[in-house]
């Protein structure tokens, strides 16, 4: 059970004494930074909170109402999971649509203004990297910044009123990728190779692969690689479990994630697991890691909003082959395919950029794509979000069972 500090204590009383909800108008919410998180060496989700020395600057956002598809039952949903798991079947599981206040995508100031907030989760308040903000957002919990820390974290924040949380997660920190490096270097690929790989990141003979799920040829165990996606090393049960003690800490907040990279895709998956708006950028597809966790699909994803541009090679799962920068770098990141919309800046047509991995970093996206409006003799601030259509993963692999694995007996039972 994560222990919470005395300060987020104080801040759990203050919420449930909080009488707005911010579930009226949609009026630009006013955000502070209250804390950071993280993961410790020992898979504890450990929440910090801000000094307030640093609490200081508070950020805007304007919101529009949105419907999110949310299971009636954590339970309910838990148990559709471990059926698909072990035995192949669907079960039928209720949803309701909930009517949400969410980030108005629409608006580029709100992009730039979470993307600033998505990048901030790579730093500290403390270093000079650190973006100011404005006036409107304080700082509070930092999440899997202690110095043992090796792996999830991030930074949360919060309303001025309580009634909306922001959870940002970071993405892989690799120099020459977008993060500069550090202690969750080494979990950062795992994960990557884990949920964006076809086949366990085996993109050739000369890999040692990150599970033992390949065949022959480009044949791939399913209940193998699912097995492997469902370990404690991976972030996705380290993020519910973040989820669910943010909401314990505001349990009358409405919450949004926020990410980039790789903390994108795992802000879409959580986003999708508990019905929260999600704001993704420059993320490698996730829909066939939301399949292989076996995750129950909700009747809609429109909660869940990915922003990227087609300079990038890795949202749009073209950064592979044994000679491209993401397997000379260790990463095998394959999959194109996104839940819920896009925000596609098509870079390459509009703009003329060529497609390169130097253009993943939240900073470039910040500075030479959210930087002006995308088409004002239109009246587009950013493009028009559009699910993906006729997107398929790793169309030259097979997937079947090859390895003899028994799922009831291999499979664990009962995690998010």
């Amino acid at each position: 059970m994560l222990q919470i500090l005395p300060t987020a204590l104080s801040s759990l009383l203050l919420s449930l004494l909080s009488s707005g909800n911010g579930n009226t108008a949609p009026a630009p919410l006013r955000f502070q930074l209250r804390h950071e998180h993280g993961l410790a060496n020992d898979s504890h989700v450990v929440f910090a909170d801000i000094p307030p020395s640093f609490t200081a600057e508070s950020y805007e956002i304007p919101v529009m109402n949105t419907v999110a598809s949310r299971p009636e039952s954590a339970r309910e949903f838990s148990n559709a999971r471990i059926r698909s798991m072990r035995h192949m079947q669907s079960e039928a599981l209720k949803w309701k649509d909930v009517d949400v206040q969410g980030p108005d995508v629409k608006k580029r100031g709100t992009l730039l203004q979470l993307a600033k907030m998505t990048y901030n989760s790579y730093v500290t308040p403390k270093d000079s990297d650190w973006y100011d903000l404005g006036s409107n957002w304080n700082r509070s919990y930092p999440f899997g910044w202690e110095p043992d820390a090796d792996g999830f974290r991030g930074h949360v924040f919060v309303s001025e009123d309580n009634s909306t949380v922001i959870v940002s997660v970071k993405g892989t920190s690799a120099p020459w990728l977008a993060g500069g490096g550090g202690p969750t270097v080494k979990k950062d690929k795992l994960n990557d190779n884990l949920l964006f790989s076809c086949c366990c990141a085996r993109v050739g003979p000369t890999w040692s692969p990150v599970c033992d799920c390949y065949s022959s040829g480009y044949r791939c165990d399913q209940t193998c690689v699912e097995r492997s996606l469902i370990e404690d090393s991976l972030f996705y049960p380290t993020g519910t479990n973040l989820y669910n003690n943010v909401t314990y800490m505001y349990p009358h907040a409405n919450i949004w994630m926020i990410g980039h990279s790789l903390g994108g895709g795992l802000a879409s998956l959580i986003g999708v697991t508990f019905g929260a708006p999600v704001v993704a950028f420059e993320a490698p597809g996730e829909r066939l890691a939301a399949k292989r966790l076996h995750l129950p699909s909700p009747p809609s994803t429109q909660h869940i909003t990915h922003v990227y541009h087609t300079g990038d090679p890795i949202p749009l799962g073209a950064c592979t082959g044994v000679t491209s920068a993401c397997a000379i770098g260790g990463y095998a990141l394959e999959t194109g395919c996104h839940l819920g919309k896009a925000i596609r800046y098509d870079t390459v047509s509009k703009r003329n950029w060529s497609v390169s991995v130097s253009s993943h970093g939240i900073k470039f996206v910040i500075d030479k794509v959210l930087n002006e409006d995308w088409d004002p003799e239109n009246g587009l601030e950013v493009p028009i979000a559009e699910p993906e259509k006729d997107c398929v993963d790793c169309y030259s692999w097979e997937f079947g069972e090859f390895k003899n694995i028994t799922r009831k007996s291999r499979l664990p039972l009962g995690r998010h």
